[in-house]
């Protein structure tokens, strides 16, 4: 697939992987609508990417809200005349005992990583269905082939998310339009508090940088790649636990304990 010259909805993207993936996107020639919450974060990142020669434009919206969902493709119909790529990036985690855990923060993570990505995809169909072709890119999780002690709901939304595109994909077989699902392990942004990081240190975590991930998302979407899952020993592990889970829970026996005395800290 060529992307010089597509117009791409971009969401979460003042996070590490979103800004890194925005800068990637332009070296490629896209034309990017930025969707995030942060106003002043979003406005910077445009500005950045305009003086580069870009063609970029910032959507501020809370992609929780139906309202705001709409008005991300009315937006880019204004400025682009349509939508070529939605890469659903945004994303939200929470590190700590399942029974700890807020169900506020529950519900906020499960409609950030599942819903809103299910309804701007619903909103943005009808326009690629018409024209015959169109990608829709979900940015998934390792966590969401191997549910991980500590980040219980983190893992079952990006598990929801996977079946979701694995379904459409199916769904869409016959229409002109792909599905790209994409699975990074962990990665060294904003999204980990200082605990996770500290967990990750002591277990040995392997945690990549965000330019080095948005430059494997490209390339998937290049190459219309159906799923990819970046990252070894961890893809490896994936298709492990999907064949042998009960396996992959006693070698994750030791880490889930060191896990558990990071998750007695308090978190911002």
């Amino acid at each position: 697939m060529n992307i010089k010259g597509a117009r791409i909805i971009l969401t979460g993207a003042t996070g590490g992987i979103g800004q890194a993936l925005a800068r990637e996107l332009i070296s490629h020639g896209a034309r990017l609508g930025l969707v995030g919450r942060q106003t002043e974060k979003l406005a910077q990142l445009v500005t950045e990417l305009q003086e580069a020669g870009g063609e970029v434009i910032a959507i501020t919206a809370d992609l929780t809200e139906s309202a705001d969902q709409n008005r991300v493709i009315t937006q880019m119909r204004e400025h682009f005349n349509g939508t070529d790529i939605l890469i659903n990036n945004a994303g939200m985690s929470a590190f700590c005992n399942f029974s700890q855990l807020d169900p506020e923060i529950e519900e906020r993570i499960f409609r950030t990583n599942v819903l809103a990505p299910m309804r701007l995809t619903r909103t943005i169909l009808p326009e690629m269905l018409r024209r015959g072709s169109g990608r829709i890119v979900n940015i998934g999780s390792t966590f969401g082939s191997i549910a991980f002690a500590c980040f219980t709901s983190y893992s079952a939304s990006k598990f929801a998310l996977r079946g979701f595109s694995e379904g459409l994909r199916r769904e869409l077989a016959d229409s002109g339009i792909g599905v790209t699902y994409v699975a990074p392990r962990a990665v060294n942004t904003e999204l980990n508090t200082s605990a996770v990081r500290r967990m990750a240190d002591r277990v040995k975590m392997n945690m990549d940088e965000p330019d080095l991930v948005a430059k494997q998302i490209v390339k998937a979407i290049i190459k219309e790649s159906k799923d990819v899952y970046l990252g070894f020993p961890e893809s490896l592990f994936v298709r492990l636990n999907a064949i042998l889970p009960r396996l992959v829970d006693g070698a994750l026996q030791s880490q889930n304990r060191i896990m558990q005395t990071f998750t007695q800290e308090k978190q911002p």
